[in-house]
């Protein structure tokens, strides 16, 4: 499987996933796994707000922001990148 940017292996993985079923029953990990997914999309929502509000007040100022501007929309997508492979692999899972 390769491993996470969090340098967790498929093994760990599947042993957290093992306990969430042992601590919180099968019935619950899906309601777990729609919380930890909605919380991703508040973060991406979050970060989306930031560049926009980045980007108003440059307008604003009339600032010439392109090299921000640039330097922003990359660790954003790297961001959101990072988030995707994450809940891509819990969503994987369940």
């Amino acid at each position: 499987m390769g491993t996470l940017p969090l340098f967790i292996s498929g093994g760990e993985i599947a042993f957290i996933v093992f306990i969430l079923v042992m601590v919180f029953g099968a019935d619950k990990v899906p309601e777990i796994a729609k919380g930890l997914g909605q919380g991703m999309r508040s973060i991406k929502n979050a970060t989306n707000e930031i560049k926009s509000e980045v980007m108003k007040s440059a307008d604003k100022h009339k600032t010439d922001v392109s090299g921000v501007k640039t330097d922003v929309t990359k660790e954003i997508d790297k961001v959101k990148e990072d988030i995707e492979e994450i809940t891509g692999s819990v969503k994987r899972r369940f």
